[in-house]
């Protein structure tokens, strides 16, 4: 089977996730709380699925990673944007588990608070997860 596309998947579920988020946003500040559910849900869901699919990327190619060839700032910049991606990704998860709880349980002020630490980041993480494929697929010199 195939599975050359799935970082170019991965990032456009990324920047799905991204759109979805903001509009959740946009939806709670006009107190839109039915559809703010409903998108949120659906940005756990395509985020869910960026992840399990991440997973069958990596497996199918051994765990390996692929080099970002540039230096000097270039390569500062992109592992700095990896190195923040990739710790925040840890939790990003575990908050949007705990979102979606408390959430649908209607803890609403308990979930409040968490979404002011969580919503950023899941943003964060979504977002440069974008910024990461663009950079390692598109923008990546030729080993030399």
């Amino acid at each position: 089977m195939d599975l050359t596309a799935l970082p170019s998947i991965n990032a456009a579920l990324n920047g799905v996730a991204t759109l979805l988020l903001v509009a959740g946003r946009i939806l709670i500040a006009r107190m839109r709380v039915d559809a703010h559910r409903r998108t949120m849900l659906c940005a756990f869901g395509v985020s869910t699925l960026f992840l399990a699919l991440y997973v069958v990327h990596k497996a199918s190619r051994g765990f390996e990673s692929l080099s970002y060839n540039a230096t000097g700032v270039l390569k500062t910049v992109y592992l700095t944007i990896l190195f923040s991606h990739l710790t925040l990704a840890m939790i990003v998860p575990v908050l949007a588990i705990v979102l979606v709880r408390r959430g649908l349980r209607g803890e609403i002020a308990r979930h409040r608070r968490l979404a002011r630490i969580a919503w950023p980041i899941w943003m964060y993480v979504s977002l440069t997860g974008v910024v990461i494929y663009v950079m390692l697929y598109h923008l990546n010199p030729a080993a030399s």
